[in-house]
Order: C-alpha cells, then structure tokens, then sequence
C-alpha cells in the first residue's frame, strides 16, 4: 500500500487490478448540520467553537471601597463576592467532567474506528491473496491442458489411433499413463482455482462491509472529536474565567473583611503583582520548553532524517521533520497487551513511541492546522494536525499544561507545539507518534522514511 496518497477501494470482484484506497474521506457536515466540517476544512470555520461566556456582574474596586463605609453594605458585597466564587469553581467542575466525558468518548470511538478500518484492510488484503491464489492455479490448470494437448487430448481413441508412433505396446502404456497422471492433476489444480476463487469473492464481500462499517464509525468518531474539542474549549474558558478573577475577588473579599487601616488600593497593587508573577511563570515555562529544543538540535540526539532541522528534530528537504529527538521505544502494528496502572494496552499499536525525557519538546512534523488541541482519553492530552490531502499526524501523552498551540491555529514544520509528558494510557514520559491516510493510523516509519525523515 502507498503512503503517500489513498489508493481506490476494491470493488465486489477480488481480481480487480485498480488501486486500493485505505480509506474514504469522510465529510463533518452531518455532524453539525452546517458548513463544511472535513479534516481538511476544518481549519477554515468561521468563528470559536465556543461561544462567549455569558456576562456576569463582578464587582469593582470602586464597588469594595462604598462597600466599606457600610456593615450593610459590605456583609452584602463579601456574600455576592463569595457566591460568585463559588460559581466560579462550580462552573469549572462542571466543565472538566463534561470534557472529560467528551474525551473518553472520543478516544472509544477513535480506536473503534482505527479497529473497524484495520479490520477491513485485513480482509482486503487476504481477499487479494486469495484472487492470486485463484489466478496461480488457473494459470497452472491451462497448462496441464495445453500439456494434455500436446499428448493428444483426453480422448484414448485419439491415443490409439497414434499407437503405431509407439515403439511398442509398454510405450504405448507409458503414454496413456503419463496422461491420466496429467488429468488427475489437472483436476486437482482447478478444485484448488474454485476453491480459491470462491475464498476471494467471500473475504472481498466481507471486506466492503467493513468498510461499511469501518465508515460508519469514522463519521462517529469525527463528531466526537468536535464534540471533545467544543468541552474541552468550554472547560478551558470556565479555567481562564476562574483564574483571571479569582485573583481579584480574593483579593477584594479581604479588603472587605480586613478590620486595619490597609487601603482598597494595596490590595489593588497586590493583584496586578500577582498577575505579573503568573505571567512570568509561563513566560519562564515556555522558555525552558525552548532551551532543550535548541538542546537537542545542537546534540544532535533527535536520530532524525536528513538533515538538521533547526530547533526541531531532524528533517528534510520534503517540508517533513521529526516530531521528537527522543529514542523509539515501541513500534507500529500488532503487539501482546500489557496492563498496568488500571488499564491494558491496545493489541495493536497504531504509531511510534519517542521517549526523550519529560518535558522535551514535541515538534509539528509539517505545516498544517491543528484541527485538535486538548484531553483525548487514553490519548491524555493530544494534538492533531491537518497537512492538507487527506494527510494529519497526531501527537499523544502531552504533559499538563504542555500544549502551546490552540485550535484552528495554523503551524509550520519543526514548529514547538507541545511538551512531553505521561498523560493518559502511558507508563512513563513519551511521545506516542500517528500519521493518517484519510483519518486511518499508517506506520509512521514507513511513511515518515518515504518522505526522508527516520522515526
């Protein structure tokens, strides 16, 4: 199979020699009703996928200070404030556990999904080894007749009528017995060609289930990728809405309860401070992020393809790079379960591991637009990227906090998206690595190596 671009399904007959093609692509409208919704549109929506958050009457700093002069006043100020605070937290749970449960249900469908397809591809595929079987021995059965031809025929009249070509009567036998050895034969070997014929024609008709079924679920899937993508943007705002007021209704339910002379604009100062800390902090996050990009370019431990890629991983003159400069500790396709920490792995591996150590850098391996960005059950916290031509890679096991980059955000090769971690189905920090034909997981080795890079 090519990975580089989906070939054309098989049709009802097993012998068809048109190509293959993995998998179709699979339109997101009849998931919203509305615009065109497809992987490789989806980075053109107009408008966030979350609406804006409902106006909500905080208080000002002007509201604490006339509060102040008023037990009144002031009893009822702290009560607003600390319902509000309370509704903030409220609003966060209730957030997370829906995104949670988007996510979990957006994982299940997924590799439900990457089942389905693995499935229908198995069939395809030994339906085709089938027809080759069937081609084989028709192709050995027209022999054995043109042999059989070439003796005179089936017909021992036929035989006799030349017997005065034969040396004798024990060469005369010989003959008719080399011929009936040739007819057994030729029976035996167009048994094995209906046979044959009739395993492909059954495994292609199984095949163009699957693959009915195999569509099915990828269309349930997209819809519940968007519909994850919608919780855990929702989860996010009610998180930044917490965080970017709690600061200051805490800070004003002090000022409001402080019996000492300290003013309404200490309290004030202390904000803005606290804000100015919180920004440092993750200006000093992502600059680390950073430094052991450069680290490992400069190392040159990234294994990588070609040539040296910048601050990514290594990569190569076709625009593709490697994702992690870590070591690849597992492979893609079928492996023996393990179980642990509450869970038991999938028995087939649809991508690569790359273990470079917690918190190394996580690099786009082309230029797209990420269509996810946020938890993704097993996954833990996932990114997902379109390249355009039904091509995407996904990027799996992002520590918290370690995706840099949003939703419909357009990216460039060897761009920093996200950090290592050990989120989700993992047993320790690493980069769990997938590319897609049509939404399909293909090895990345393969497809990664056809386009100059090694994973």
């Amino acid at each position: 199979m090519s990975l580089d671009k989906a070939p054309d399904e098989h049709g009802l007959m097993p012998l068809s020699s048109a190509p293959r093609r993995l998998l179709r692509p699979v339109s997101r409208r009849a998931a919203i009703g509305a615009g065109v919704l497809g992987v490789a549109a989806i980075g053109g929506l107009a408008g966030p996928l979350l609406p804006a958050a409902f106006a909500v009457d905080y208080p000002t700093w002007e509201d604490v200070e006339r509060a102040r002069a008023s037990e009144s006043a002031k009893a009822a100020e702290i009560e607003k404030i600390k319902n509000l605070i309370q509704s903030l937290t409220d609003e966060v749970a209730r957030t997370q556990a829906e995104a949670e449960k988007a996510s979990d249900e957006f994982y299940v469908a997924q590799q439900e999904f990457f089942d389905a397809a693995q499935r229908a591809e198995t069939l395809q595929e030994q339906a085709d080894e089938q027809a080759a079987t069937a081609t084989q021995a028709a192709d050995r059965a027209g022999q054995v007749a043109a042999q059989l031809y070439r003796n005179g025929g089936d017909d021992t009249s036929l035989e006799l009528f030349f017997a005065g070509s034969a040396q004798g009567a024990d060469d005369l036998l010989e003959r008719l017995g080399t011929m009936d050895k040739l007819l057994e034969r030729n029976q035996a070997v167009y048994a094995e060609a209906i046979t044959a014929r009739d395993s492909a024609q059954s495994l292609s008709d199984q095949a163009v289930v699957a693959r009915d079924e195999r569509d099915r679920l990828q269309q349930i899937a997209e819809e519940k990728m968007i519909a994850a993508q919608k919780a855990a943007d929702a989860a996010q705002a009610a998180l930044d809405e917490q965080t970017a007021r709690r600061i200051e209704l805490d800070a004003q339910l002090a000022a409001l309860q402080d019996a000492t002379a300290k003013t309404v604009a200490d309290y004030e100062a202390g904000v803005e401070a606290r804000r100015r800390a919180e920004e440092e902090r993750k200006r000093r996050e992502r600059e680390e992020a950073e430094r052991l990009a450069r680290e490992a370019a400069a190392a040159g431990g990234n294994g990588g393809g070609s040539s040296s890629g910048g601050s990514s991983g290594g990569g190569s003159s076709s625009g593709w790079v490697r994702p992690n400069w870590g070591w690849r500790t597992s492979g893609y396709g079928p492996r023996t379960p393990v179980c642990s920490n509450g869970y038991c792995s999938n028995p087939f591996h649809y991508g690569v591991d790359l273990a470079a150590g917690c918190s190394s850098a996580i690099y786009a391996a082309s230029s797209g637009t990420v269509v996810y960005a946020g938890y993704n059950g097993g996954y833990g916290n996932y990114v997902r990227i379109d390249h355009g031509g039904g091509i995407g890679t996904g990027y799996a096991h992002i520590r918290p906090g370690g995706i840099f980059v949003g939703y419909g955000q357009r990216v460039s090769a060897g761009q920093l998206i996200a950090s290592e971690g050990n989120t989700g189905n993992s047993a320790g920090c690493h980069l769990h690595f997938e590319t897609y034909v049509n939404g399909y997981p293909v090895n990345p080795i393969s497809f990664m190596a056809a386009r100059g890079v090694s994973v």
